[in-house]
């Protein structure tokens, strides 16, 4: 799994228990899922369609930096099927994962549109 994208746990991101609030994470996680699929897709017209049982494994506090990973679990005719874990940056432990994000390809009115794409790609290889 390749971990993409790093928050750092801010005041405003805590829940009256001190530590992060599990709305804010899944904020985190529904926008690095859609960025994901918007690059592999190279669609900017994707939606989230389904998110499996969330498993809360430990917490974070104000201060830590957690990093949010991703990684394909399978290509859809229209869709993009990601999992997720989210790990405390400095410590590795796992706050949570996540085992299917289903993203949805749209076509620009916004209904359902194959995208074609079987494998996952960096963008460093389209450059090529």
């Amino acid at each position: 799994m390749r971990f993409h994208t790093r928050k750092w746990v801010k005041p405003e991101d805590l829940n009256p228990n001190a530590s992060l609030f599990g709305g804010r994470l899944l904020e985190w996680i529904d926008e690095e899922a859609a960025l994901y699929a918007v690059v592999q897709l190279e669609n900017p017209y994707v939606v989230t369609k389904f998110i499996t049982e969330i498993d809360f494994k430990s917490s974070a506090k104000q201060g830590d930096i957690v990093e949010i990973g991703m990684e394909v679990i399978k290509f859809g005719n229209a869709s993009l099927t990601l999992r997720c874990e989210v790990r405390n940056m400095m410590t590795r432990e796992t706050i949570i994962t996540i085992d299917k994000i289903v993203m949805v390809n749209l076509d620009k009115d916004g209904n359902v549109s194959p995208h074609g794409k079987t494998e996952v790609e960096f963008v460093s290889d389209r450059l090529k």
